[in-house]
């Protein structure tokens, strides 16, 4: 097992110098000159050059990579542009709020994804089976920034139940119930569609599970229906569902940009477009680079999960 660890940690270098490249050249081939954001329409060609040169952006590309990677390779993901303070600073800062948002989505899909599935399989081709194929349908098809719009009208302007944005009261509060009535709009919001996923996959999983011989056998000697699903049928079904909320995982790390955008929730997918849109090099490559690692590492217990949940899987 820690041998086998110790490999994926090494694989991580190549996978994180891959990302790094791509979004380091897609940056930069973008329209777009910092220079000419912070100084303004009325600054001169001196006064742009001059600004060019201090910031390193005079360089060519293949220099500027170097440079930065240099850095990287050194635990300083360089300064921003834009804020002038160090990147891995400003990244860690508002990479809080982004894991407080996912962890609430992950949960609540979670949670709903293994109780719709788990209900449907118990009673297939039910009103609630069909409820549920025709919810997941609509859920994996509604873009997330436009349900996070829909219910930003109905419960925040028309009914008043919940604030539109932010993570906190602007005055007051503060606390954990503060938070939570924040969170609770754009956490449905991310979570929507990974729902409908795991829901899907619950089901089919457990449908499989449920027509083997050993549960059949469990109820001929007159097992508790209950045990009989959750401790016979879920425990062997968790294998492939375990995989599919290990991916929702890395995909709701990824939805967070629209979901925050939308809800101007202070986290990393926020702090991500107003690089962007500043076209801050270094702050967009640092959120980048720690939303992949991110991805990376949720794999990889993902992975050491399957080995817990069943004692036959074993990693050299």
């Amino acid at each position: 097992m820690r041998r086998y660890v110790v490999r994926r940690l090494l694989l991580l270098v190549p996978v994180l110098l891959g990302v790094s490249v791509i979004i380091f050249m897609v940056l930069h081939l973008a329209p777009g000159d910092p220079a000419e954001i912070m100084l303004g329409s009325q600054a001169t060609q001196a006064d742009l050059e001059r600004l060019r040169a201090e910031l390193g952006l005079t360089e060519p590309l293949y220099v500027q990579y170097v440079h930065w990677l240099g850095l990287v390779a050194r635990g300083d993901l360089g300064h921003s542009i834009w804020m002038k303070r160090p990147v891995l600073n400003e990244v860690l800062g508002r990479f809080k709020a982004t894991l407080v948002l996912t962890g609430a989505a992950l949960v609540l899909s979670t949670a709903g994804g293994l109780a719709l599935g788990i209900a449907s399989a118990i009673r297939p081709n039910s009103l609630l089976d069909r409820l549920s194929a025709v919810a997941s349908l609509f859920g994996a098809s509604m873009p997330v920034f436009w349900l996070g719009i829909v219910l930003m009208v109905i419960f925040a302007l028309w009914l008043g139940w919940v604030p539109a944005s932010g993570m906190f009261a602007p005055y007051g509060g503060g606390d954990l119930r503060d938070l939570l009535v924040h969170l609770a709009l754009p956490a449905v919001t991310l979570a929507a569609t990974s729902v409908t996923i795991i829901a899907r996959l619950t089901r089919s999983t457990m449908l499989e599970t449920l027509g083997q011989d050993y549960i059949r056998t469990a109820r001929a000697k007159g097992v508790v229906e209950r045990a009989v699903v959750l401790r016979h049928g879920l425990k062997n079904a968790l294998i492939p569902i375990v995989t599919v909320v290990g991916v929702q995982a890395g995909y709701l790390l990824g939805g967070a940009v629209l979901t925050e955008t939308v809800f101007a929730w202070p986290g990393v997918g926020t702090l991500m477009v107003q690089g962007i849109l500043a076209r801050d090099f270094p702050l967009v490559q640092g959120c980048v680079l720690v939303v992949a690692l991110s991805f990376v590492l949720i794999n990889l217990v993902v992975d050491l999960l399957y080995a817990w949940l069943d004692p036959r899987i074993r990693y050299e």
